[in-house]
């Protein structure tokens, strides 16, 4: 067999034809096998053990090259979840990568390292906004105020900029036009007018007259101010009340001190975007404000992604600081939050540059919550559950005492006789 002729020493001593023994025997029949196998594999031990890596050490020295591959692959060393973190060679190791330590095969980014100067900038934003918001007010529309409401209908299509210079010409400041539907329907809305509905509809049938193209008015509405403040104050419960389910639903669904960050978070979402309208006196109407109630769900819907990446590594990663644990969760769902607010943005500037005016306070309102939102889901929302003493036993099941089994040991007298 190959295998005994492979090792001569093994081999035991048989005569040969003229009688004498296997030691005086044809060289040939004692020499190892020099040429490769038929399957090519060589000898052997590469024959049984086809995943034996091959040294690469003396190609890396003939081709000067083992260095900087050496210490590259020593600066992205990862770390065993079950060994402590925090010894020298991996803060050594996290130091080349620019701070960035590795946990199993995952390396992460420290985001709470800068938790303490982002919590001191999103309070300076709140208070900016409370103040702006105290001091210049809101700029409320017609929604909020009360004013004057008109069906327009024209024989031909007409652009909306021709419909407010006409209206300003006659004495109408300040007025609002809406298309509904097509562009020979709108809807105009002018601040508070006289109370007699005849002479404004005849006055409004005048300066909406265009050349050539006559305008008939179908329904005149005149909202009263009393009428503005119950919308303005629904408004507010109606904001109120979206916060307070959203408490409800985090608690229940994942930790209560989830929720506070999550509710937190959305609140600094809806003031720092009605702050920047105070601020630079932008018009506030329902329009706005639906945005904001939209801008609370996309919110949410981005926090509750990270949360529920949170929980999953506080089961699964041990070994690790509840610090290291979120700057985890945080960084396996950045790619996806980064694919989501550019998808969005791009929607939200095409409405802002390409919908009218109609939709255009409505894209603003959006584009500035949606980067208010994406930074608060990263920072505000993480780092206010950490701060109150977010840990692994917070999601870990235990076993009521009820429940737990109970040891019972038996003895026997006559065994220990």
């Amino acid at each position: 067999m190959a295998i005994d002729k492979n090792n001569p020493a093994e081999q035991p001593k048989t005569p040969d034809r003229n009688g004498s023994d296997g030691s005086t025997s044809d060289a040939s029949s004692t020499r190892r096998r020099k040429k490769p196998r038929r399957d090519g594999k060589g000898s052997n031990t590469k024959t049984n053990n086809p995943t034996t890596p091959q040294s690469t050490k003396s190609k890396k020295r003939r081709s000067g090259k083992g260095t900087d591959n050496d210490a590259q692959a020593l600066s992205t060393q990862t770390v065993d979840p079950g060994s402590d973190i925090g010894d020298a060679e991996d803060d050594a190791a996290a130091q080349a990568e620019g701070g960035i330590k590795a946990v199993g095969h995952q390396r992460i980014i420290p985001f709470m390292k800068i938790e303490k100067p982002m919590a001191l900038l999103s309070l300076l934003m709140v208070i900016g906004s409370i103040i702006a918001i105290a001091v210049n007010g809101l700029n409320l529309g017609l929604d909020f105020t009360g004013g004057v409401s008109a069906d327009v209908t024209y024989e031909q299509p007409v652009e909306q900029v021709e419909v407010v210079q006409a209206l300003a010409d006659s004495g109408f400041d300040d007025a609002v036009v809406q298309y509904l539907g097509t562009r020979e329907e709108l809807l105009v809305r002018l601040p508070p007018q006289s109370d007699n509905v005849d002479g404004l509809s005849a006055g409004l049938t005048q300066a909406l007259a265009l050349p050539s193209n006559s305008a008939d008015i179908s329904n005149v509405n005149i909202i009263g101010s009393q009428v503005g403040n119950e919308v303005y104050l629904n408004s507010v419960m109606a904001l109120a009340l979206a916060l307070a389910c959203m408490l409800g639903y985090v608690a229940l669904r994942f930790q209560f001190k989830l929720s506070v960050g999550a509710v937190l978070s959305l609140f600094h979402d809806a003031i720092v975007t009605i702050g920047v309208f105070a601020l630079f006196g932008l018009p506030f109407d329902l329009t706005v404000l639906a945005a904001i109630l939209a801008l609370i769900g996309y919110s949410l819907n981005d926090t509750i992604v990270v949360y529920d990446r949170i929980r999953e590594n506080f089961r699964r990663v041990r070994g690790i600081s509840p610090s290291q644990t979120i700057d985890l969760s945080l960084t396996e769902t950045l790619r996806r939050t980064i694919m989501t607010i550019s998808t969005v943005l791009l929607v939200v500037l095409a409405m802002m540059f390409l919908g009218g005016d109609g939709l255009y306070w409505f894209s603003v309102a959006l584009f500035i919550g949606l980067l208010a939102g994406t930074y608060s889901s990263t920072y505000i929302a993480s780092s206010i559950p950490l701060r109150m003493g977010l840990s692994r036993d917070d999601f870990v099941v235990k076993v009521k005492p009820e429940f737990e089994e109970e040891i019972v040991s038996f003895n026997d007298p006559k065994m220990t006789d």
